[in-house]
């Protein structure tokens, strides 16, 4: 990455959205992102790396910023979202496998911090915290994706256990996890009602990795299958039929996060257009000289500006106790298609270059594609927005449509 290349998260943290405290964080990740990683092409075992990069990160301190609760490794009483989006927009703009191990373990830890009974956060989340034990979320199943009510995965109640049957797809970290939170149909009630979750230890007998997923940005996935795996009652999270709440509250946390390391692969784009634009000889000028070039750079400057302002709201906003439903909806709609026209247009600077496998614009043109679809793709932001914009209307005018 182009040491230059602060273009720029560090203007932004002037702004109110953030206290000296994060000013700090910033600086202290910015920092140790620059000495300990490097873009350096194709991982040749992402399975391995990904280990390294948990207990890296746990050791550093930067994982405990995903846990809940002082007592149990996290950096404080509740999680920070706005640390969390730093963190994850710095290590973003230097690595995406790094900000994956990152996010993956607050995300596969996060129903814990929220729901989980003390022993449970005592016996798993000092080890997230500290990259000792690395965490996944199974959420997704074959035919239940962004339609999560639709899923089929039975926990049926068996004495002092319940006893899972069922497949989940598409999972973060499946075949290197130490343990996962499953959701499972324990029927309640009918749909989204009837959904409870567990925390399964990798090693629980009658759970398999029946399937490793390879994808165009290469991450660690994998389709888990449960075959009478037998869960005992006491790593039940919460109460029975209450799992889809739990997940939804989860997914409220990290969905502005996933718009945050948006914006930082859309940063490194742009720090990579911009040294492209001012290097690059043609027709006896640079690149950056062509008005058609200033334009396109001041476009990727607009989107990665207004993309940072409604992160940041998201993430504030929460921090203050706030419902962001749809303000953390709009960041990751924003912020993930922004991005994705910010690489584009960068990889168009570079011509030829830029499709060469290997170069930065390559690798961060497929490592934001799947942005856009994990953790609710842009068309479901689409519907949270439209919803929520009704819902309110609807609030203020008493139900009436005029």
């Amino acid at each position: 990455m182009n040491a230059n290349s602060d273009v720029d998260l560090h203007g932004a943290l002037a702004w109110p959205f953030f206290e000296p405290r994060h000013r700090e964080l910033a600086a202290g990740i910015e920092a140790w992102c620059r000495a300990n990683l490097s873009h350096d092409g194709e991982h040749k075992d992402v399975d391995a790396t990904c280990r390294r990069l948990v207990r890296e990160l746990g050791a550093a301190g930067w994982l405990k910023y995903g846990v809940g609760g002082v007592a149990y490794g996290g950096h404080g009483d509740t999680i920070d979202t706005r640390a969390v989006c730093l963190l994850r927009e710095t290590l973003a703009k230097h690595s995406g496998l790094a900000d994956f191990a990152l996010a993956m373990q607050g995300l596969g830890s996060g129903a814990i911090s929220l729901g989980g009974t003390h022993e449970q956060k005592a016996h798993y989340l000092p080890r997230v915290a500290n990259g000792t034990a690395i965490a996944a979320f199974a959420l997704s199943e074959p035919e239940a994706g962004s339609d999560v009510a639709a899923m089929t995965l039975a926990a049926r109640e068996d004495g002092d256990a319940y006893v899972l049957d069922g497949d989940k797809t598409w999972i973060s970290n499946g075949g290197i996890a130490d343990f996962y939170v499953v959701f499972a149909r324990t029927g309640e009630a009918p749909g989204a009602r009837g959904i409870t979750a567990f925390i399964v230890d990798a090693d629980t007998p009658g759970l398999e990795i029946a399937e490793r997923i390879d994808v165009i940005a290469p991450h660690p996935l994998a389709r888990l299958h449960f075959a009478g795996a037998r869960v005992p009652r006491s790593q039940m999270l919460g109460a029975p039929g209450e799992g889809f709440k739990l997940a939804m509250r989860t997914l409220d946390i990290f969905r502005t996060s996933v718009a945050a390391a948006s914006l930082g692969f859309a940063r490194h784009a742009m720090a990579e257009g911009l040294t492209r634009a001012a290097s690059r000889k043609m027709f006896g000028q640079t690149l950056g000289d062509f008005q058609l070039t200033q334009a396109k750079l001041a476009q990727m400057a607009l989107t990665i500006d207004s993309s940072a302002l409604l992160v940041y709201r998201a993430a504030w906003l929460r921090d203050q106790g706030e419902s962001v439903t749809r303000e953390a909806a709009m960041a990751k709609w924003h912020a993930s298609e922004g991005a994705q026209q910010v690489i584009d247009a960068a990889v168009q600077l570079f011509g030829g270059m830029g499709v060469q496998s290997g170069t930065a614009v390559e690798m961060l043109y497929r490592e934001i594609r799947a942005l856009r679809i994990y953790e609710g793709a842009t068309e479901v932001q689409q519907l949270i927005v439209g919803r929520d914009l009704l819902k309110a209307h609807a609030a203020a005018t008493g139900g009436n449509a005029k």
